[in-house]
């Protein structure tokens, strides 16, 4: 495969899983209407981990370089255990829209973490596309009204902003481990790592276990486990393997569009004529700041 056509598929990979993560605060508000987020995020790892059984025996023919465990374990720690720990808890206090368009501040969060730690250079045009992507993500935010199922939005979006600076670390690490490990290889790591983490924190007295079988519910958790933690953090891991670690954290900026839309067609949300000039502007920037110069 060229490079070119290499780019090409990591760019839709990019872009389906930027799609699915956006489906993502759809399902969880679904979810966690009806059962406790701790239990909700126990399913959809263990569920994902289930998935990755069938890949053990390739797996272990990858072993683990000397000294590289301990940042995998902190990858798995920021995401998926510390970032869903805030996610879930945001969404209890803020609407998915809401939540979706926080996720604009992780490019500028990664895109210094990428200069200072992974020292790739960053050109006058891609930071004039970051820009315009958070002005437009801040602005979606603005545009914004308060519903019910946002009872606190400010401290939901807060936490929000929390697991955003947990995914820079998780992004962070796992540009570095795509030198060595497959993307299938590191999505089975989190996913494992994920259900660990969330395990004992099913006794503790705050979680409330399930005592009803809500189809709905039950079918997101599903969707969450298999759909997302499978294909989205799958494809995703696997552009971050082929584009510079600050171009595929753009991508990002494309979920608080794409939640937008989904609470419109699913949960009939609606956004005003300004909202999607500042859809419109995150999109922008997004294409702007693919600058092949920071390639």
């Amino acid at each position: 495969m060229s490079f070119f056509q290499s780019k090409y598929v990591a760019v839709v990979a990019l872009l389906v899983a930027v799609i699915l993560w956006s489906s993502s605060f759809i399902a969880l508000k679904i979810a966690m209407a009806v059962y406790d987020p701790t239990v909700v995020i126990f399913g959809r790892m263990i569920l994902a981990s289930l998935c990755f059984i069938f890949f053990i025996p390739n797996f272990r023919k990858q072993p683990i370089r000397k000294g590289d465990f301990k940042w995998l374990a902190v990858m798995a720690f920021c995401e998926p255990c510390m970032y869903f720990v805030f996610e879930s808890h945001a969404l209890t206090h803020t609407s998915a829209a809401q939540a979706g368009m926080i996720c604009a501040t992780l490019p500028l969060l990664m895109a210094v973490s990428a200069r200072f730690v992974l020292n790739e250079k960053l050109s006058r045009k891609t930071w004039i596309g970051f820009m315009l992507a958070v002005v437009g993500g801040v602005w979606l935010s603005l545009c914004s009204e308060s519903t019910e199922s946002a009872p606190d939005p400010m401290l939901g979006n807060f936490l929000e902003f929390l697991a955003m600076c947990c995914a820079v670390g998780y992004m962070t690490i796992l540009k570095k481990m795509t030198a060595f490990y497959s993307a299938m290889f590191l999505t089975a790591f989190q996913a494992f790592m994920g259900a660990v983490f969330y395990l004992p924190l099913l006794a503790l007295p705050s979680t409330t276990m399930p005592t009803v079988f809500d189809p709905l519910a039950v079918g997101t958790i599903v969707y969450l486990g298999v759909c997302i933690t499978l294909g989205a953090y799958g494809l995703y891991n696997y552009g971050m393997s082929k584009l510079p670690a600050n171009q595929t954290t753009a991508y990002v900026n494309l979920i608080p569009v794409f939640t937008l839309i989904l609470g419109w067609l699913i949960l009939d949300e609606t956004f005003t004529s300004m909202q999607f000039v500042a859809a419109g502007l995150v999109m922008g920037g997004v294409i702007i700041s693919q600058d092949r110069k920071s390639a």
